[in-house]
C-alpha cells in the first residue's frame, strides 16, 4: 500500500479533524487530571455519533466494515486534541478479540454493543510492568476466575473484558461480564483514562483460546490495539510540533523571533523528520493487518510513535520556555498523554523484544 490516503481516506481524516476540533477543548480536559472517574463525555459522545466505534467491525454485527487505516485516520486527529477518553482504542481491542476467537453465541451478544460504543471493553494482560506476563495475575479455575487484574486503562467504566489468565498453568484468553466486579480506581498521570484493579472473586468466564496459542491470540490483540495507540501517538505528536513551530514564529528575544536562533530551528526540522517516520510506519501497519508481518510493522510503528510522542512533548515545553510548565497553556497535558500512552500496551522496552524476537524468528 502507499503511504498516501485515498481521497475517501482523506476525507474522514478532515471531518474527524473538523468534529473533534469543534467538540474537544483544553478547558474541558484540564479539570479531568485531577478528577478519577471521569473521562471527556464529548469525545466519547462525538465517537459513537459519528459511527467511529463501529468502524473497523463487521457489518453483520452494526460495524461499518472498514479497517485498521481508517481508525488509524481518526486515532490520529483524537491525538491532536487530545481525546479524553481510553474506550476507541480499548473497544476496538476487545471487540477484534471476540471477532477473531469468539464463537457465534459470544459475538452476537457482545459485538453489536462495543459497535455502537454503548458497551464499553478493556482488555486486561498485564501484570505490572509485564504486557504480556508468562504468569498472568489472574486464575481460572473451572469457568470462574480469581485474583487482581492490576491498571486496567477504561477498567473503571468497562462492561466487558478480555482477560489473559492462567488455568492450571496453562495460559488462557477469557471474556469476562464485568457487572457487579469490584473495581480499584487508580489515581493516575493522565486521570482521564480511567485506570482501575479489576478485583475478581470467583466471577464467571467464558473460554475463547486455552493454550499455548492464547499468548500468540493476546499479543494480535496487544499489536492491533498498538497501531491504534501508535496512530494516537503521532497526532499529539503533529499537534505539539506545529504549536512549536507556532511560537517560535511569533516570540521575539533579541530582537527577532526565537526561530531564528540555530538551537530551535534544528529542534523543530527533527521533530518534524520524528513526526513523519512515525507517520509512515503507523500507515504501513495498518495496511499490514493480516499479513505475516504485521506484529513487526505494528511494534515498529509503536516504537517510533513514542519517541516521536516522547520527544514532541519534551522540546514543545523547552522552547516555551516558563509558560510552557503553566496549568493555563495547557502543554502538560501532552506530556502526560504521551507517558500514559507510552506505557498502555506494553512500554518500549516490551515491543523492542517483541520486535527482535519477530526479526529473529523467535515468536512466542
Amino acid at each position: 500500500m502507499s503511504i498516501l490516503y485515498d481521497e475517501g481516506q482523506q476525507a474522514i481524516a478532515t471531518e474527524s479533524r473538523r468534529a473533534l476540533e469543534a467538540r474537544v477543548s483544553k478547558d474541558d480536559l484540564l479539570p479531568l487530571l485531577q478528577t478519577s472517574g471521569r473521562y471527556h463525555d464529548g469525545f466519547w459522545a462525538t465517537a459513537k455519533e459519528q459511527g467511529w466505534t463501529a468502524l473497523a467491525l463487521p457489518e453483520a454485527y452494526g460495524g461499518l466494515d472498514l479497517g485498521l487505516v481508517e481508525l488509524g485516520l481518526i486515532a490520529h486527529q483524537a491525538g491532536r486534541t487530545l481525546s479524553g477518553a481510553p474506550f476507541l482504542t480499548s473497544n476496538f481491542g476487545a471487540a477484534k478479540a471476540i471477532e477473531l476467537y469468539g464463537n457465534d453465541t459470544q459475538k452476537a451478544r457482545w459485538l453489536p454493543g462495543l459497535a455502537s460504543g454503548e458497551t464499553i471493553g478493556a482488555i486486561a494482560f498485564a501484570a505490572g510492568a509485564d504486557a504480556l506476563p508468562a504468569q498472568p495475575a489472574v486464575i481460572l479455575n473451572s469457568g470462574k476466575i480469581e485474583g487482581t487484574a492490576p491498571g486496567v486503562s477504561g477498567g473503571l467504566l468497562a462492561d466487558v473484558g478480555i482477560l489473559l489468565a492462567q488455568d492450571g498453568g496453562v495460559p488462557a484468553l477469557v471474556i469476562a461480564d464485568l457487572a457487579g466486579i469490584e473495581r480499584k480506581a487508580v489515581d493516575s498521570f493522565d486521570n482521564s483514562r480511567c485506570v482501575a484493579d479489576l478485583l475478581f472473586a470467583g466471577a464467571s468466564t467464558e473460554p475463547l483460546v486455552i493454550g499455548e496459542a492464547a499468548r500468540a491470540a493476546a499479543l494480535h490483540i496487544l499489536a492491533l490495539q498498538a497501531v491504534v495507540t501508535a496512530h494516537e501517538q503521532t497526532g499529539g505528536a503533529e499537534a505539539l510540533m506545529e504549536i512549536a513551530r507556532d511560537y517560535a514564529l511569533t516570540r521575539k528575544a533579541f530582537g527577532q523571533p526565537i526561530g531564528a536562533f540555530q538551537s530551535i530551528k534544528h529542534r523543530i526540522a527533527e521533530l518534524y523528520g520524528l513526526v513523519e517516520l512515525a507517520r509512515a510506519n503507523a500507515i504501513h501497519a495498518a495496511a499490514r493487518e493480516g499479513q505475516d508481518d504485521f506484529i513487526t510493522a505494528a511494534a515498529a510503528a509503536r516504537l517510533s510513535a513514542t519517541e516521536a510522542y516522547d520527544t514532541a512533548a519534551r522540546d514543545c515545553v523547552q522552547i516555551h520556555g516558563g509558560i510552557g510548565v503553566t496549568w493555563e497553556i495547557g502543554l502538560h497535558l501532552h506530556m502526560r498523554r504521551s507517558r500514559s500512552l507510552a506505557l498502555e500496551q506494553g512500554s518500549s522496552f516490551f515491543w523492542e523484544d517483541v520486535l527482535v524476537d519477530q526479526l529473529a524468528g523467535d515468536v512466542a
